[in-house]
């Protein structure tokens, strides 16, 4: 792939994926949402084949995650509007910050595992897509903030995923406040998994994806995909369908080679099914 904006690099079953706009702190600019789009699509093509990518890394380069949306494609989204002919003609701020709400709803949705770590500024749409990620660790020097209504805008694509990650009322007083969070204090309330000092960050991350790798992969998308629906369904309209995806997934290879391997007190060898 010819990227620009992001850096993609694979080692074994993980794609380590870097927003690669140091300049500006990593802001998303709508080059790097079709980036993250076009390299997540390419990952999840690698399903059930050699040298299949089972988690994905999303990472920041130059000692920041993402500083959110990039300005300059904001003033000309606005110019756009600005000129726009009366009637029905799209709106182009919507469709700018539509982009990337496909974007998160994408990472969202991924069959994948997907981890976030992060570092430095953690703002705006940055933060949403921190709020995305399966797991998310934060190094000591992450700086979260949640300016938009102290800008005069909505937090738009990002508020389902805050109100998923902290609930209702964490997320509507950071959304009232401008919210400004250091890592601690994310941790405390649940924006993150985790956090490290910065020589102990890579050995954080190394064994949260030791951890993921260690389990089935059919399993972890399952689960995913159960899970996802069990935020909005009652538990008692669900007793079924789990019973028969519990059931398709202990008589698959998966579940054959998980409970032999423990039965035989050995690893299971996922790289077998």
């Amino acid at each position: 792939m010819n990227l620009e904006a992001v850096y993609a690099e694979q080692t074994g079953a993980v794609l380590h994926i870097t927003l690669n706009r140091p300049e500006s702190r990593n802001a998303m600019s709508l080059k790097m949402v079709a980036e993250l789009r076009q390299v997540l699509a390419a990952a999840q093509d690698t399903a059930g084949k050699d040298g299949a990518v089972r988690v994905l890394v999303l990472r920041g380069a130059g000692g920041h995650f993402c500083a959110g949306a990039d300005l300059k494609d904001m003033a000309g989204a606005r110019m756009r509007a600005m000129q726009k002919p009366e009637g029905d003609a799209p709106d182009p701020i919507a469709q700018v910050n539509a982009e990337f709400g496909e974007l998160c709803v994408a990472y969202a949705q991924t069959p994948l595992a997907v981890v976030a770590v992060l570092e430095g500024t953690v703002m705006g749409g940055g933060l949403g897509l921190a709020c995305v990620a399966d797991v998310a660790i934060a190094s000591e020097t992450a700086s979260f903030r949640l300016p938009e209504t102290s800008l005069g805008v909505v937090p738009a694509q990002i508020a389902p995923f805050l109100v998923e990650r902290l609930g209702y009322s964490q997320a509507k007083r950071l959304a009232v406040t401008g919210g400004r969070l250091d890592a601690g204090a994310a941790l405390a309330i649940g924006m993150v998994h985790a956090v490290a000092d910065s020589a102990g960050l890579q050995a954080q991350l190394d064994q949260v994806l030791a951890d993921i790798l260690a389990c089935a992969p059919g399993a972890v998308t399952a689960t995913k995909a159960l899970m996802a629906r069990a935020r909005l369904v009652p538990p008692q309209e669900l007793v079924l369908d789990a019973a028969a995806i519990f059931s398709h997934a202990a008589q698959g290879p998966e579940g054959v080679e998980g409970m032999t391997a423990f039965i035989q007190k050995r690893k299971p060898d996922w790289a077998l099914q």
